[in-house]
């Protein structure tokens, strides 16, 4: 076996899902970052920490050097090294990579490793949850669609706090209910209108509380604008949910239709001929 005929073997392994030993590589991943993000959350138990410290230190850099050498070997066999480290879950796999390396420099760095719970996505592909795979490409679809009736809303949301927080403050100024500048006044605006209400800064005048109530109200109207917003963009969209687990050696481009030969981003093959 040629170097050539190693890398595609390595790439059919470590990329897809639809082989056995392709599925078996991903369980091993899943059951590794299980493993490391338990040994965290276990590590900051204080009676834990203190008896089993070191034996969680050394599972967590056990397991950084094997994702380690994943992701080298991702690198390696990608016909497109920059497609891959710059896609989503390259920059995942080098996140979850590096918090142990940054430990030497940044105290409780080590702590990031629980990024690496976003490495479980790739559940949806080992269990050929097709359809999730689908539904999900249709909500991404319907937030790229809206983004900019979406960001236009929201400017209009921090213009409408900065002018309620102004008048929260001049109406509440000096009763010593905790309006003492405009900012924190704005704060109390952003809070109130989403319906946190934390109860940190409250008015205590009249006029103050009828136009606290009123921005209550008002705040349940506001909330759902951005779900109708994208509810109406994914009634438009209209794409295939019966996927596969191929991975795009060029472009990293997943989630074709079953039976592709070719991707339907860059139109390279999706099995290239050795």
């Amino acid at each position: 076996m040629n170097i050539r005929q190693l890398k595609s073997r390595l790439y059919t392994i470590i990329f897809e899902a639809d082989t056995f030993g392709g599925r078996l590589f991903d369980i091993i991943l899943l059951v590794l970052i299980v493993i490391s993000i338990l040994a965290v959350m276990l590590e900051t138990v204080e009676p834990w920490g203190m008896r089993y410290g070191r034996w969680f230190n050394l599972v967590e850099w056990v397991i950084t050097v094997l994702f380690t050498v994943e992701y080298l070997l991702r690198v390696w066999v990608s016909k497109n090294a920059k497609a891959y480290i710059f896609s989503f879950f390259g920059i995942i796999d080098f996140l979850s990579a590096i918090p142990m390396y940054l430990s030497g420099l940044i105290a409780g760095s080590h702590l990031l490793i629980a990024l690496r719970a976003l490495r479980l996505l790739r559940v949806f592909k080992i269990l050929k949850l097709s359809p999730f795979l689908g539904e999900s490409q249709r909500l991404m679809k319907a937030l790229r669609a809206s983004r900019h009736k979406i960001l236009v809303f929201l400017l209009a949301v921090v213009i409408l706090t900065v002018i309620l927080g102004t008048v929260m403050y001049m109406v509440e100024y000096g009763q010593g209910s905790g309006f003492d500048n405009i900012p924190r006044s704005v704060y109390w605006a952003i809070v109130t209108l989403t319906t946190v209400g934390y109860g940190d800064i409250a008015p205590v005048t009249p006029l103050g509380q009828f136009i606290a109530a009123l921005i209550m109200i008002l705040g349940y109207g506001i909330i759902a604008v951005p779900t109708g917003i994208v509810s109406a963009e994914m009634t438009k969209t209209d794409i295939k949910t019966h996927t596969n687990t191929q991975v795009c050696p060029y472009c990293q481009e997943a989630d074709h239709v079953e039976g592709a030969q070719y991707c339907h981003r860059c139109g390279h093959l999706l099995n290239p001929e050795e």
